[in-house]
C-alpha cells in the first residue's frame, strides 16, 4: 500500500512539473514569441570592449561646426592562426585607405591575408549601412592591431613511447575604420629629434620628496 501510494505521489509531482514548464504557460497567448522575462538567445549576445564603441552617441553638433567623420569598430575573434603572423599584415594595412588596402591583400598569399580581407569587407558594408557613410570606397584605416586569444596545450605522440607538447594558437583582430582620405605620413624621425624629445621629458619629470 506504501508502494502505491509513493508510486502516485511520485508520478504526480512528475506531471505537475511538466505542466507547470509547459510553452503556454511562458508565451503569450496566440503568440509565438517568448514574454519579455524570458532571456532568449537574441538577448544573451556577448559584445567586447571594441565593438560596444559602435554604440557611442555624440551630442548635435553647432551649425558652424565641421561635420564628425563616421567610425567603425569591427573585429573577428577566435582565429586560428598566430598573432604574431597576423601582426605583419595587420601594420601593412594601417594607414591605407580602404581600397589599397583590400588590393594589398588580395595579392598576398598567407591566409591571414584572407581573414582580414573578410573583415575589412564586412566593416565596409557596416559603415553604409549603420553608420550613413555616402561612399564606401570613401574610408581608411585608423587602426589595425591583433590580439591573443586561447592557447590550448595538447599532446604529440611519437615513436618508442616518446611525446611532444604542441601549442593550438588563436588570435583576434581589430580595425577602426574612419571616414574620409587617410592622413598624410609623418616625416621620418631622426635620432637627434628622439634624443631631443628624450631630454624634454626628462626635463619635465616630476620629482617626489626632493627640494
Amino acid at each position: 500500500m506504501a508502494a502505491r501510494w509513493a508510486v502516485g505521489a511520485g508520478s504526480a509531482w512528475v506531471c505537475g512539473l511538466l505542466g507547470w514548464a509547459r510553452p503556454e504557460r511562458w508565451l503569450a497567448s496566440g503568440s509565438l514569441f517568448p514574454l519579455s522575462c524570458i532571456h532568449t538567445s537574441t538577448s544573451l549576445q556577448k559584445f567586447g570592449k571594441w565593438e560596444k564603441k559602435n554604440r557611442i552617441v555624440y551630442p548635435p553638433q553647432l551649425p558652424g561646426e565641421p561635420r564628425r567623420p563616421a567610425e567603425i569598430y569591427h573585429c573577428r575573434r577566435e582565429i586560428k592562426y598566430s598573432k604574431d603572423k597576423m601582426w605583419y599584415l595587420a601594420k601593412l594595412i594601417k594607414g591605407m585607405s580602404i581600397d589599397q588596402a583590400l588590393a594589398q591583400l588580395e595579392f598576398n598569399d598567407k591566409k591571414g591575408a584572407k581573414v582580414i580581407k573578410e573583415v575589412l569587407l564586412e566593416a565596409q558594408e557596416m559603415a553604409v549601412r549603420n553608420h550613413n557613410v555616402e561612399f564606401k570606397s570613401n574610408l581608411h584605416i585608423a587602426e589595425s592591431m591583433t590580439g591573443r586569444g586561447r592557447y590550448m596545450k595538447r599532446i604529440r605522440y611519437h615513436g618508442k613511447g616518446m611525446f611532444g607538447i604542441m601549442k593550438i594558437v588563436r588570435c583576434h583582430y581589430f580595425v577602426k575604420l574612419v571616414e574620409g582620405p587617410p592622413p598624410p605620413p609623418e616625416p621620418p624621425r631622426t635620432g637627434f629629434d628622439q634624443a631631443k624629445e628624450y631630454v624634454q621629458q626628462l626635463r619635465s619629470r616630476t620629482l617626489v620628496n626632493t627640494l
